[in-house]
């Protein structure tokens, strides 16, 4: 008689010992096709019996074609990605509407060489979540290989199908807010510009060699207001790096020191009130901040003025154009609003004090 505990158990041994076809043992564990209740719970009895966990996933996606898995390419590290509740209200809308093919997401950051890492990725479509312009080249690569890709957020192309946000209105509605408060001296604290993830000035260069569209159309929002605005450059929507940024950008003569701050994220406006408050300034009489995002920040008690975007919604458009596209049909892109939102953290220009 045979040991089955000598090596793997195969779903042979399993419909052997339940009296029934292999194919019929297939179908059971598929939960699809004409397999009675009675004979699906005969199978399910043996495969515990022999300690049998299911049909080798590896085995089904060589046989279908599939991996039943969709690459997501983000612009940061995971551990840093996963503070950002923006991104994970992205993803959530996203694996709803996946999930309804049974699908999975695997998740590969642009650093760390993430773009030649999904080139080879077994993954049946891609998704880019706010990354640079050179995501583009990969997305003709995996085109060659058919498999369809959607951006959220990314530069224009016209050969990608795109979940496309009004920055730039929203960095212009936040600019507009704060010149009907008759501010002047207004400076902006931004996400990152590329792949390089410090705090640094936000110089023409910077700005001129940056590849990273959400950060430079909001910045080109604002500058339809403030068309001279300058600022320091935070690297990613974190507190902490809002707040170096801050400290940095505030550290000038009061007479020079601007009177508010145009926050690319929510994260961001936490760090810069942080850092002006570890100045000795008060938000708002000294200082106006503004966000981007309308998020609720863990520890942060106050009604921001922020402008809101639809994360979710973002993610459940892009969601259903990948399952579309993998049914080969042709989508158009999508564009979303945002809203300006008033809080309590912009004020007049402060007097002198």
């Amino acid at each position: 008689m045979t040991d089955r505990n000598a090596g793997r158990v195969t779903l042979a041994e399993v419909a052997e010992l339940a009296g029934v076809s292999a194919s019929t043992a297939s179908l059971a564990f598929s939960g699809r096709g004409p397999v009675s209740d009675q004979t699906r719970e005969r199978v399910m009895s043996a495969a515990a019996e022999l300690n049998y966990a299911g049909p080798d996933p590896r085995g089904q996606s060589l046989r279908l074609g599939t991996s039943g898995i969709v690459g997501v390419l983000i612009a940061d590290r995971i551990g840093v990605s996963f503070r950002d509740p923006v991104l994970i209200q992205t993803l959530d809308g996203l694996a709803d509407e996946i999930s309804k093919i049974g699908a999975s997401l695997l998740l590969i950051p642009e650093l760390d060489r993430g773009t030649a890492a999904v080139a080879n990725a077994p993954i049946d479509a891609l998704v880019l979540l706010c990354v640079g312009t050179e995501a583009g080249d990969i997305a003709r690569v995996l085109g060659g290989r058919g498999v369809p890709t959607v951006q959220i957020e990314g530069p224009e192309n016209n050969a990608i199908t795109s979940v496309n946000l009004d920055n730039f209105g929203g960095g212009k509605a936040a600019a507009e807010h704060l010149a009907a408060l008759g501010h002047e001296r207004v400076a902006t604290v931004t996400l990152g510009v590329d792949r390089q993830r410090v705090v640094a000035p936000l110089t023409p260069e910077r700005e001129a060699a940056g590849t990273v569209a959400t950060t430079l159309e909001r910045l080109r929002g604002a500058r339809a207001i403030y068309p001279n605005i300058t600022g320091v450059i935070a690297g990613s929507s974190r507190v902490e790096a809002g707040r170096l940024a801050t400290l940095r950008l505030l550290d000038v003569p009061a007479a020079e020191r601007p009177t508010a701050v145009i926050a690319q994220s929510d994260l961001i406006a936490v760090g810069v009130i942080a850092a002006a408050e570890e100045l000795g300034l008060r938000v708002p009489e000294d200082l106006s901040v503004v966000g981007f995002d309308g998020i609720r920040v863990d520890g942060f008690e106050r009604r921001l003025t922020t402008v809101w975007q639809p994360a979710h919604a973002k993610g459940q458009a892009a969601g259903r154009a990948v399952l579309a596209m993998l049914e080969g049909q042709s989508v158009p892109s999508a564009d979303f609003d945002v809203s300006f939102v008033a809080g309590d953290t912009t004020g007049p220009v402060p007097t002198a004090r």
